[in-house]
């Protein structure tokens, strides 16, 4: 394992439909601004949103990306996604194997 110097990020986006998470985590995969998308269905949400406590189920996609991909991710997410304000909560990744980080720089560049 090796520790990165801060350039790679987890990036965790929230979609009201599997059909949603899917165009995004296809469409930011497709123009290299993810290296990959993992779509988890089934997250339950429990939220504020205008002065009342709400509950959602969500479908959670979590990307892999680099730092320099950051602003280009997001600009892309919020073009396709349905939400007001969507969840874009980035991650950084500290270590990991050089391997899979290499990929990650490679498909995400």
């Amino acid at each position: 394992m090796i520790r990165n110097g801060g350039r790679y990020r987890v990036v965790l986006v929230t979609c009201g439909s599997i059909g949603e998470a899917r165009t995004i985590g296809r469409g930011v995969v497709a123009k290299k601004l993810a290296a990959c998308a993992n779509i988890v269905s089934g997250v339950e949400s429990i939220y504020r949103w205008k002065g009342k406590v709400e509950r959602a189920r969500e479908v959670l996609v979590i990307m892999k990306t680099t730092a320099t991909r950051l602003r280009e991710l997001e600009r892309e997410v919020k073009r396709l996604h349905s939400y007001d304000v969507p969840e874009f909560i980035v991650l950084p990744i500290v270590a990991g194997s050089q391997e899979y980080l290499k990929w990650i720089q490679d498909n995400a560049a």
